[in-house]
């Protein structure tokens, strides 16, 4: 559907996109996901056509539009600021690309009250001025109006941004829902890692104009390719010291496993039974490398509530682990209690120590 070959876009003497490539599918909803200047902005504003790039080619269901104008394009876009006119009505921001298209009146209609439907505004709505709306209900129009001139695929640039975190959950499972209604080819693009895992059939993820990963959210969570993915993608532990000596793990990397991969009980390690460990901890994860998990004491330094789950700060071998558990309502620790840390090394994420960036991969 969209394809991009070696994109290099510069500023100047600043080049901001270095070998892009990207490859997305028909009906596919694809984020760019990455921190503040990571060029995932840049990379849709090429796509849209407000940036040429220096060299590379863009391609539509196999043509090629690297130069063709923005009108031209059938792109849809929701702009982060939405760019709705503010003193027009909500009927005429939705009607605006139709009516340059200039379209017959009754068509227009039809197609303005069809959309608007769709994404639950009302015809009381439609009458009113952009200005008296609410953030998701602008939200709405700036989606209603991308999507009411039929276009082959949607851009959104952080479009939940200026919401509160309250709507941006529910406008977030809105935009999905829609999404799929629709069919329509989506390129999304946000810093919020928990919005992309959320949104997305695929994910890349950006770092200073390079690509480090494209994936699933599933592969991009749980397999991430390189350390800067794996620091990104929500929150992690690296691993020290003991851990890493008890887990027999590489010295010559760096270790990260996620707080929910830990396991966290009370009691003493159980005695090994056959087929088990033969000097403490538990069953072989691995027998043909022989790694097993590893028990360790720790000591439950605080705890953060957040209802569906506690988050514990436990120190356990020489280092203080995070730790997110289910809440139960059964098997709360508290602070200064000793429980049992158990750790798998089939969980830990490894990546090399070279005190040099990661290197980046550009290609889906």
């Amino acid at each position: 559907m969209i394809q991009l070959n070696d994109i290099i876009v510069k500023f100047g003497d600043f080049e901001a996109l270095h070998n892009i490539n990207v490859h997305v599918k028909e009906g596919e909803f694809f984020t760019f996901l990455g921190p503040s200047g990571c060029g995932k902005t840049t990379t849709l504003r090429t796509i849209t056509g407000f940036i040429e790039p220096v060299s590379g080619s863009v391609f539509m269901k196999g043509k090629d539009i690297t130069h063709v104008s923005i009108e031209k394009r059938n792109v849809g876009i929701v702009f982060q600021s939405y760019a709705l006119f503010p003193t027009m009505t909500v009927y005429d921001n939705i009607a605006f690309g139709l009516k340059i298209k200039k379209l017959p009146k009754a068509d227009i209609d039809g197609k303005v009250r069809t959309i608007a439907r769709k994404v639950d505004l009302s015809d009381e709505q439609l009458e009113k001025a952009v200005s008296q709306l609410s953030g998701g209900q602008q939200q709405r129009v700036a989606i209603a109006r991308a999507l009411v001139t039929e276009p082959a695929i949607i851009c959104m640039d952080e479009p939940l941004s200026n919401l509160d975190a309250k709507l941006r959950v529910q406008l977030r499972n809105e935009l999905k829902k829609m999404q799929r209604e629709f069919g329509i080819t989506t390129i999304y693009v946000t810093h919020d890692q928990e919005e992309a895992l959320t949104l997305s059939d695929c994910i890349a993820v950006f770092n200073k104009g390079y690509i480090e990963q494209i994936g699933t959210p599933n592969e991009i969570y749980n397999h991430s390719k390189t350390e800067f993915v794996a620091n990104f993608i929500g929150d992690i532990n690296r691993l020290e010291g003991e851990i890493v000596n008890g887990l027999h793990l590489d010295p010559g990397q760096n270790h990260f496993i996620r707080l929910e991969r830990i396991r966290v009980s009370r009691g003493q390690s159980p005695l090994p039974s056959e087929g088990e460990a033969s000097s403490g901890g538990s069953a072989l994860e691995d027998p043909a490398t022989r790694r097993e998990r590893l028990d360790l004491e720790g000591r439950i330094e605080s705890q953060e509530y957040y209802g569906l789950y506690i988050k514990y700060y436990i120190q356990v071998g020489g280092q203080t682990l995070k730790v997110i558990e289910k809440n139960d309502g059964i098997n709360i620790y508290e602070p200064g209690e000793t429980v049992r840390v158990t750790v798998n090394p089939a969980d830990v994420m490894s990546y090399p120590r070279s005190g040099l960036p990661s290197a980046p991969r550009s290609e889906a």
